[in-house]
């Protein structure tokens, strides 16, 4: 996997530059050094907060960086490549068509029918009988290396999903931001041109003008959740989930809060035998959604069988197939393959293993094995794997790849490289996105196989030809859109993961006000007997909301203060597995699941902002002293601060109406029951009854951790009552840390999405009541001390009865959808903007 030490790619025959290298080489050197490796530091930074990175660390890492040197290809090579590969496009349609349809290519022996039956990716419920009802493929991709005769040859076809294109855009975007120097004189080929086309493409495969597009994916564990955000977003179409996909009367329908959206057209970005779980995998994709398919309501691209061309044995036959099928000469050639089915090919790759690079005969996504970089021992025990089942491998020869120059910390490198290009149907041709995805390879890199988590990768420059005339995208009637500010619009898991995030920000900055309140009061030298009350109530309050182990809150002693036991309680919140870093995980894959849908301003200060806070706990020292705790207090201002941003955030960028009425839905949801829980947990004192400075000391705490203190304050002087209390927590509508706040704004939010009259409208009056009621009972009560050590159980009932209206409102938005709702005329009902 080594090329020559010349750079292969930059230079020609003579050892000088080729001529599209040259004026690219003058502005890098004039550029020098320093420069270029403070450019290279600015990309890792960009795509770390901007790209493809994991926001915290350890979560599901993906790092793929670029390097600052494009690989630049001539309009000649572009042009010779992109009929090649649209000539090998065709052909694996012809061929999917046939092993599909009629199998004659079995029939008549130029395939082995263990190449078929044996795949994995080999879906018999896709099989059709007569004509063929659609195209297998709109999208095909392939990796290619160049050898040292100067030729390209394919390793591996891409029929499947043709992943990584995101890549290569967001490639160009970055590298224009951070290297402007390198594009300011480089006539190369935009990627404009090619994305509207394949959107237009996309668009008119709707078999129903009322039908949308959507792009299918498995969701944001999957590690190509990046690439599923940005394209939904360039070709503008819905991102969806199995869950959010319903089938009624055999056409395909997006559950939202409105009811059912037609979809006629899937792209798609999951493995093809889990998009039905009735006909394929069980458990999981759309129930019937493959006869909706075989029905032509619905279109899906590329077909969910379409991966069965991946297989690396199927480059041996390749040749023979295109003289029987095209009736011509493959332009572009496979790395020559052998399938060792048939004994004399193995017993060719067995006298030189060393020769050649191993794979799975039908597994296009495992990565190959490379002999010689295997131990003898290792390398003895795949002849002996091979001898016993020649049928399961494929052997290509081992290929020495061209190398190009890349940026390294002494200057340039030259390392070998793999191309993968792109191509699309535009309805009447196969046409290549006019760039590609370069993988800068090293020796512990699959030369296939699927996607690398971790790559160095580069753009790819086609450059302009002068003389080709500029074509144009797909000219498609649009027809004129009608004005639409609703809410509805917005599909229910999305709503559901905007009111979760809202929820686990306001969980996040509960614990953070009570970490912060508990950790002041033990790092005092010396405390009251106030103090110490107060931090059994924080500790219980912590206990509540598991940031501290029950077990540590029902042990505490005389050692509370300081370094003892409750201290690396508290501390043991904000380690690994702790509460704390439970809670910003939460956070975190929310703002994941939701990228397609915060702007991007947003979603750089999220990300960056949860990724600096995430490394920031795992620096938390090891030692459990008042070090560690003065550090941990430092966390929880950190944390504070980040919830002000992110309000700020969400006041100021975000549309009023759709994912920003649930965000703030969920945020008042929770901070209500947090009012009423941790109000019920300041005033359940033992004792309270005989000693009615308990009381006291939990009304303090409270009004502290509501944020109100200096609010009672101005209203009250330093006279501290219950009833005064209760009400600026509880009942005061104009106190945004209070209840009522809560409960006022929720009931304003559901308006946005229910009619007038509608029972989660006036679920909420009888908690407002309460809040009232509470007040007024303490208020004209003989002593309000007593009253209010009896509201306890008053209280956590109220905090349940809030948590049953959440419950509603996520079952009849997130949960289910009535059928009754699903079909019916569209009405006035959900108000608001989108």
């Amino acid at each position: 996997m080594t090329g020559d030490s010349s750079l292969d790619e930059m230079a020609d025959g003579t050892g000088h530059a080729k001529p599209h290298w040259r004026s690219l080489l003058s502005t890098m050197f004039a550029l020098g050094h320093e420069t270029l490796a403070s450019r290279v530091r600015l990309l890792d930074q960009v795509f770390a907060e901007e790209g493809i990175t994991a926001i915290l660390p350890g979560e599901r890492a993906v790092n793929w960086r670029c390097d600052p040197i494009p690989l630049v290809i001539s309009a000649a090579e572009f042009a010779a490549l992109q009929t090649g590969l649209a000539q090998r496009a065709q052909l694996m349609e012809l061929i999917l068509a046939d092993l599909y349809g009629p199998r004659t290519l079995l029939a008549d022996g130029l395939l082995p029918p263990d190449l078929v039956y044996g795949n994995p990716a080999f879906l018999r419920p896709c099989t059709v009988d007569g004509r063929r009802r659609d195209r297998y493929l709109s999208f095909y991709a392939a990796d290619m290396l160049r050898g040292p005769d100067g030729a390209w040859r394919v390793l591996a076809d891409r029929t499947g999903q043709a992943q990584g294109l995101a890549y290569a855009l967001e490639n160009r975007r970055i590298l224009s931001r951070v290297v402007p120097e390198l594009f300011a004189s480089q006539p190369i080929r935009p990627l404009r041109q090619y994305q509207e086309i394949t959107s237009d493409a996309l668009q008119a495969l709707a078999p129903d003008d009322d039908a949308g597009v959507a792009l299918l994916s498995a969701g944001h564990s999957d590690p190509l959740w990046f690439e599923h955000v940005l394209l939904s977003r360039e070709y503008s179409i819905a991102l969806v989930e199995a869950g959010d996909l319903t089938l009624r009367n055999g056409k395909l329908y997006l559950k939202t809060l409105r009811g059912l959206q037609r979809i006629g057209v899937l792209l798609r970005r999951q493995q093809g035998h889990r998009v039905d779980s009735l006909e394929l995998a069980a458990g999981a994709g759309v129930p019937g959604l493959l006869d909706a398919i075989r029905g032509g309501s619905i279109r899906m691209v590329n077909d969910p069988g379409s991966a069965l061309t991946e297989a690396p044995s199927l480059a041996a036959f390749l040749p023979a197939l295109a003289r029987r099928l095209l009736g011509e000469d493959l332009r572009l050639a496979s790395q020559a393959t052998l399938w060792l089915g048939e004994g004399a090919m193995v017993r060719t790759v067995l006298r030189d293993l060393e020769g050649w690079i191993i794979r799975k005969a039908t597994d296009g996504e495992a990565a190959p094995v490379v002999p010689m970089m295997l131990s003898e021992a290792d390398r003895a025990e795949l002849a002996a794997r091979i001898e016993a089942d020649p049928a399961m491998y494929a052997a290509s020869v081992a290929p020495t790849p061209s190398v190009a120059p890349c940026a390294g910390a002494h200057g340039l490198e030259a390392k070998p490289i793999a191309l993968r290009m792109f191509m699309t149907f535009d309805g009447t041709r196969w046409r290549a996105f006019p760039g590609g995805l370069a993988r800068a390879l090293s020796e512990e890199d699959a030369l296939a196989g699927r996607l690398p988590r971790t790559a160095l990768s580069k753009d790819v420059w086609v450059m302009q030809d002068e003389a080709s005339p500029v074509q144009g995208a797909l000219a498609l009637l649009t027809p004129t859109l009608a004005i639409r500010r609703t809410a509805g619009d917005l599909p229910s898991r999305v709503a559901d993961n905007f009111y979760w995030l809202g929820r686990y920000l306001e969980r996040l900055e509960e614990a953070a006000r009570l970490q912060r309140a508990i950790i002041v009061r033990m790092l005092r030298p010396s405390a009251t007997a106030r103090e110490v009350a107060e931090i059994r109530i924080l500790a219980a309050s912590l206990g509540k909301i598991k940031m501290i182990d029950a077990e540590d809150v029902s042990v505490l002693g005389p050692g509370i203060l300081g370094a003892g036991p409750l201290g690396t309680a508290v501390l043991r919140a904000f380690r690994h597995n702790g509460g704390m870093h439970g809670v910003l995980g939460h956070v975190a894959r929310q703002v994941d699941q939701l990228r397609d849908r915060l702007t991007g301003e947003m979603h750089a200060v999220l990300t960056r902002s949860l990724r600096v806070m995430g490394q920031n706990i795992r620096r938390l020292p090891a030692d459990h002293d008042a070090g560690a705790l003065e550090y941990a207090a430092g966390l929880t201002t950190e944390i504070l601060e980040f919830a002000a941003t992110v309000a700020g955030l969400a006041a100021e960028n975000m549309v009023r109406g759709g994912g920003r009425l649930f965000l703030d839905f969920g945020k008042r949801m929770e901070r209500a029951q947090s009012v009423a829980g941790e109000l019920a947990q300041v005033l359940d004192q033992p004792g309270a009854l005989t000693q009615p400075g308990r009381i006291e000391a939990g009304l303090r705490l409270a009004l502290e951790l509501r944020d109100s203190v200096i609010t009672y304050r101005a209203r009250y002087l330093a006279v501290l009552q219950p009833a005064p209390a209760l009400d600026l927590i509880l009942s005061d509508e104009a106190n945004p840390r209070g209840l009522a706040f809560q409960l006022v704004a929720a009931r304003d939010l559901l308006r946005e999405i229910v009619e007038d009259g509608d029972s989660l409208l006036t679920a909420m009056d009888p908690l407002l009541q309460e809040t009232r009621d509470i007040v007024q009972e303490v208020l004209r009560s003989a002593d309000q001390t007593v009253s209010s050590a009896g509201l306890p159980p008053r209280l956590r009932k109220l905090d349940q009865a809030i948590g049953a209206v959440a419950d509603r409102v996520s079952r009849r938005y997130f949960t289910l959808l009535p059928i009754a709702r699903s079909l019916g005329v569209e009405s006035d009902l959900l108000r608001g903007a989108a």
